[in-house]
C-alpha cells in the first residue's frame, strides 16, 4: 500500500488494518515510516522482496504516474488508485503492460460488497 500512514485516523491506515484482518498481506509503502501495523515498511515498490500482486494508491493522483512505473517494474498484477486518485495516461500505461487497473474507487467499499 503505497503511501500507507502511521496515523490511526487516516482513511490509508483503516483501510489497511481492515484488509489485514481479512487475512490480506498488506505491506506498507512510506519512505518516512519504519514499521506501521507491525508490517516493515519500504521506501518504494522496488525495494520490497517479495511479489506483490495489487498496488494499492494512496498518494495524490500526480504521484500515481511514478507509482505505476514501479509496478510495472517489479511485475505487480494490477493497481488500484483510491477514490480522487485519477491518472489516465498511467491507467493506460499499466493496461498496456498488462496490468488491471482499477481508478477512483476505495478497495474497502469494494471489498465490503462482496
Amino acid at each position: 500500500m503505497v503511501g500507507l500512514s502511521s496515523k490511526t485516523d487516516r482513511p490509508s491506515y483503516k483501510i489497511a488494518s481492515y484488509l489485514k484482518k481479512q487475512g490480506y498481506t498488506v505491506i506498507p509503502v512510506n519512505p518516512i515510516e519504519k514499521e506501521i501495523l507491525g508490517e516493515t515498511c519500504y521506501p518504494d515498490l522496488v525495494s520490497i522482496p517479495i511479489p506483490v500482486d495489487i498496488v494499492d494508491i494512496f498518494r495524490r493522483s500526480s504521484e500515481a504516474s511514478a507509482i505505476v512505473d514501479e509496478a510495472v517494474k517489479i511485475g505487480a498484477k494490477a493497481v488500484w488508485m483510491q477514490e480522487r486518485v485519477i491518472c489516465e495516461k498511467a491507467s493506460t500505461r499499466a493496461r498496456g503492460a498488462g496490468l488491471m487497473v482499477v481508478m477512483d474507487k476505495c478497495i474497502y467499499k469494494e471489498h465490503q460488497k462482496l
